[in-house]
């Protein structure tokens, strides 16, 4: 059997480009050190309200300046609705659900996860300007999505918005 020199040029060709994407992921994975994120934190949905972590949530304030937000998700509402944090320090949120998916999004800003019952997502985020912001949830959730929302207020150092 005879193949053509240009079949033999394409075998190679895509031959070479398996063996480069494969190089790719193993770089990036093992020697960059680049992983996909993972939840290493993890709770119990049924006895979110008396874990500690979560049994009273809302806003606490470091001596540093920085702020912690405590959010649990449960159908069709956050707890707590309303949250007042200071504008210019770095807020940390951290947020589980008690019985399905739910998505934690504050519009106009870049402040977005999911929020997965069995484990606690975390990020944080600094609110250069003063105002109010929507939080909505983006993971459709049951009957009710359309209607789980909540309200961010960043006030000024000072204490107005």
């Amino acid at each position: 059997m005879k193949v053509h020199v240009y079949e033999k040029f394409w075998m190679w060709l895509s031959g070479g480009l398996i063996v480069a994407f494969v190089a790719a992921i193993v770089s990036t994975s093992v020697v960059q050190a680049v992983q996909p994120p993972s939840h290493i934190e993890t709770i119990d949905p049924t006895t979110i309200r008396t874990d500690p972590r979560f049994s009273t949530p809302g806003v606490t304030t470091a001596a540093d300046g920085s702020q912690q937000v405590v959010v649990v998700s449960q159908m069709f509402a956050f707890v707590p609705m309303e949250i007042r944090v200071t504008a210019g320090r770095p807020v940390t949120f951290r947020l589980t659900s008690t019985d399905v998916l739910h998505g934690f999004q504050i519009v106009r800003s870049n402040a977005n996860s999911m929020v997965v019952p069995g484990y606690v997502s975390q990020f944080t985020v600094t609110f250069d300007e003063p105002g109010e912001y929507l939080i909505v949830c983006n993971e459709f959730c049951g009957l009710g999505h359309h209607i789980m929302q909540g309200k961010l207020i960043v006030e000024e150092a000072g204490g107005g918005v």
